[in-house]
């Protein structure tokens, strides 16, 4: 059978882990979220397609789910030194990761779209498995915060990097989040194929409305979905995220933080909803319409995440 996921930098790179021990894995293939793309200086950051690359090549650094194992940090340790008002990298950028940072900056600069950036790439790391930028136009996942100042407010529309990497997500207030530009943008050839060409889609457990949520905003991928069998993984236990921010965007987009609220931003869409066991209680799944798998989805070792992944299988094949 052939998987294909939709995918943000956290928690699907663990699962996609666990379906690599399970099944071939040039059977499996991610769409990946680009809205958080961004520039850092003169450098092109594509930071969950580059955890999705890390992830298949068996590089990615577990402890942060960024960047690569047992990297040095010379360069940015040097660049500190050099810091300014007008001149600061927040983000801590290893030397083996900057380097695939360069090369897909270089290929940028020259007009390559990035999904052929990530062919070059795959092929350089010896990944089977395919990875899709889920467009090749430039979609940026934009957050509307409220600040006072005094005694007024200030609306400010801050990049996803501004938000999470600079503020750490501090703020006052979430008033809303926008995916810059997707409808204009158009879904990638290789997204699309993989989509028309797989047996079960699965949207991985990452933060649904900065992760999956762009992904969604593209016209003719959410299209071609349509008609799909789909499984979603829950990134939610009890009433909080497993990780990120997801429970602070979902609350602003007007969902409740536990899994009725993912069920309900996925609406129709999907055919089942993966929870974590402790959540299959009557009073919260009640409400939910689709069909329910509730299982352990805390991949905190590999053995959790080969699990999971079998979880899903078993459930798709019954």
């Amino acid at each position: 059978m052939k998987v294909c996921l939709l995918s943000g930098g956290t928690g699907t790179p663990k699962l996609i882990q666990g379906l690599k021990k399970i099944m071939p894995e040039e059977d499996i293939s991610v769409i990946v979220n680009t809205g958080e793309d961004t520039w850092v200086g003169d450098l092109y950051l594509s930071p969950d397609v580059d955890t999705v690359l890390y992830t298949f090549s068996d590089l990615i650094n577990e402890e942060t789910w960024y960047g690569v194992k047992n990297d040095t940090f010379i360069t940015h340790e040097t660049l500190k030194k050099y810091e300014s008002k007008d001149f600061k990298e927040f983000l801590k950028i290893g030397d083996r990761d900057r380097a695939l940072k360069m090369h897909k900056t270089h290929y940028i600069k020259k007009g390559y779209p990035l999904s052929k950036i990530i062919e070059m790439e795959s092929r350089m790391l010896s990944i089977k498995g395919k990875i899709y930028p889920m467009t090749d136009d430039n979609v940026e996942t934009k957050i509307l915060i409220e600040e006072r100042d005094g005694d007024d407010k200030n609306r400010i529309l801050l990049k996803f990097h501004d938000f999470w990497i600079k503020r750490r997500g501090r703020v006052e207030r979430v008033l809303d989040i926008f995916y810059e530009n997707s409808n204009y943008a158009r879904g990638t050839d290789g997204a699309l194929n993989a989509i028309e060409n797989s047996d079960l889609i699965i949207i991985g457990p990452s933060n649904p409305i900065t992760s999956i949520g762009p992904i969604l905003s593209i016209r003719d991928i959410k299209r071609a979905l349509s008609n799909k069998i789909i499984f979603a993984v829950s990134p939610i236990v009890g009433d909080g995220a497993i990780s990120g921010p997801a429970g602070m965007l979902m609350e602003a987009k007007g969902y409740p933080v536990n899994i009725y609220g993912v069920y309900k931003y996925y609406g129709d869409l999907i055919n089942t909803l993966i929870i974590d066991k402790r959540d299959n209680i009557e009073d919260k799944i009640k409400n939910i319409k689709c069909n329910i798998v509730a299982t352990n989805i805390i991949m905190d070792n590999l053995n959790s995440k080969i699990n999971l992944a079998r979880e899903i299988i078993k459930h798709y094949n019954s």
